[in-house]
């Protein structure tokens, strides 16, 4: 992978982390105004759980494994 690369994957990443923490804001909001929609809550927590895998694959693509 090219530094090219790198950097794509880095700022996609850094997007993906943002999103990831905007949407645990939203669903804190929700369940704290008392008149919580539970579908919605578990929708954007789904979302949040994609996210969540999305930048755990970008971190694995950054960081080579090594093996001792």
């Amino acid at each position: 992978m090219d530094s090219s690369e790198n950097e794509e994957l880095r700022q996609r990443l850094e997007e993906l982390r943002l999103a990831h923490r905007d949407l645990d804001e939203a669903i804190e909001a929700l369940m704290s105004s008392g008149r919580a929609d539970v579908i919605r809550i578990q929708r954007l927590k789904k979302k949040k759980l994609g996210l969540k895998d999305n930048i755990a694959k970008i971190e694995n693509a950054l960081l080579p494994d090594i093996i001792a």
